[in-house]
């Protein structure tokens, strides 16, 4: 059930993304609200979901000295390349290296709040 809820809250957040910030665009030019199918979103986090979990971990093993000196910060980098690696398989969405590096940045920060919510007890300070 968490995996579930977990796709359709970044389903939802790409389908933002894509549709909110400049430099996302579909194969026909549009970008915006009306731009994307349901479909298109779908298919979209399908492919991140699966680039994740299949070239994320190998990606993250190979980066953990740089990431670890830079205090975790080149984990950025590492989720940039992973939604841009998603968007250029995708169909019918394409974006911009500023654009996929704003929607990694979100992606992050929502995915980081989706863990404290729903682990509460291993992200205590106390």
């Amino acid at each position: 059930m968490h995996l579930l809820i977990r796709f359709i809250v970044n389903a939802v957040v790409l389908w933002l993304v894509i549709s909110l910030v400049p430099g996302f665009h579909n194969n026909a030019g549009q970008s915006g609200f009306g731009a994307y199918s349901i479909g298109t979103i779908v298919i979209l986090a399908i492919i991140f979901g699966l680039v994740n979990m299949l070239i994320g971990p190998i990606l993250r093993l190979l980066s953990a000295p740089i990431t670890w000196l830079t205090h975790g910060l080149f984990q950025v980098v590492v989720n940039w390349i992973l939604l841009a690696l998603a968007v250029w398989i995708a169909p019918n969405v394409r974006g911009n290296w500023l654009a996929t590096l704003i929607g990694a940045i979100v992606l992050m920060i929502v995915g980081t709040l989706i863990t404290m919510a729903s682990n509460p007890e291993r992200t205590s300070t106390v």
